[in-house]
């Protein structure tokens, strides 16, 4: 495994981060979530990922559980908080009274008295952004946070922020994008902003959701039971991912991966890790092995011309487009 600091902070990372988004308490139980959590630790991922709203809690309580024993001080544990934990109205968003609630919440579940790093999941377009920069700020002056970050926001949001907690004695050290060979609408603004302020990329869905795996065949049945396959085994063909133009364009990355001497997956997370500002990319895994094979891709050096002919074959399948940065939500 290799080390990266996070943004300009003088905390490392490990170049390969577990996330259990959809994997503990949703489609593995408590036993494989600790297998996949000792299996990460072995292969030397300290870095954690997790977050309140997913699973609806569970992924945190699974994580805490499968952490337990486990010297605080060598792993990185990263949460979020944002989207709805509750039925109430203040369940949510990044109002003070939600925020400084639910840090107690994760840590309680987590078993732990701090995190590493914790971020605002989305954008919260209902509350002043200082009152949200304030409690942050709180949160890290009563030790319960070292460093904050932020997931899916433009270019404008970050650099406020940023702003703001450099007033409040704060660091804004990472932003979480999803990034990949498919996505990379953070390229012309999020990167440069955030190379210039200090703060690194925490990546999510290096391989698009399993695309880049390569297991999803132009004009094929799904895989069972895999994120874009319908309950009678057809392919999602709605979502951007599953054009034909797209899968036929990832099959012919093979090749380059074979070269590499890396499956598709470590390949596609090698590749985002060729950029420099990333500082970890975040790979789920619901069984040790895929772990394993991810892993290889940690201090993999992908050619420059390797990295050209990727371009080459993908073409104008890949999204680019900076406005498409926060792409699930609606912005006033």
């Amino acid at each position: 495994m290799e080390y990266r600091r996070l943004g300009s902070s003088g905390m490392y990372v490990s170049e390969i981060a577990y996330g259990n988004w959809v994997t503990h308490g949703e489609q593995i139980d408590q036993d494989a979530a600790t297998a996949c959590v000792r299996a990460a630790l072995d292969l030397g991922i300290t870095t954690f990922d997790t977050a309140d709203a997913y699973a609806g809690t569970r992924a945190e309580s699974a994580l805490g559980e499968a952490l337990e024993g486990v010297r605080r001080e060598s792993v990185e544990v990263f949460t979020k908080v944002y989207f709805p934990t509750g039925e109430g109205k203040n369940d949510r968003g990044l109002s003070r009274k939600h925020v400084m609630e639910s840090i107690d919440g994760s840590l309680r579940r987590l078993r732990m008295e701090y995190v590493d790093l914790y971020q605002a999941h989305r954008y919260d377009y209902e509350t002043p952004l200082e009152e949200t920069m304030q409690a942050f700020a709180d949160i890290v002056h009563a030790g319960k946070a070292h460093y904050i970050g932020v997931s899916e926001w433009t270019v404008d949001e970050i650099r406020a922020a940023a702003d703001l907690a450099r007033e409040l004695g704060i660091q804004l050290v990472s932003n979480q994008p999803q990034y990949n060979m498919l996505w990379r609408v953070i390229e012309p603004e999020i990167v440069p902003l955030s190379q210039e302020l200090g703060i690194g990329q925490v990546v999510w869905s290096p391989i698009a959701q399993g695309v880049l795996t390569g297991k999803y065949l132009p004009g094929r049945s799904a895989p069972a039971a895999s994120r874009f396959s319908t309950a009678e085994g057809a392919v999602k063909a709605d979502h951007r991912y599953m054009q034909p133009a797209v899968l036929e364009r990832v099959q012919a990355l093979r090749p380059l991966a074979e070269e590499a001497g890396l499956s598709m997956a470590a390949f596609a997370v090698a590749w985002v890790l060729q950029n420099e500002n990333v500082s970890a990319a975040i790979v789920g895994a619901s069984r040790p092995e895929q772990l394993k094979d991810n892993a290889t891709a940690a201090g993999v050096v992908l050619p420059p011309e390797v990295l050209a002919r990727a371009d080459a074959v993908l073409g104008d399948v890949v999204e680019r487009d900076p406005a498409k940065v926060e792409s699930f939500l609606e912005r006033p």
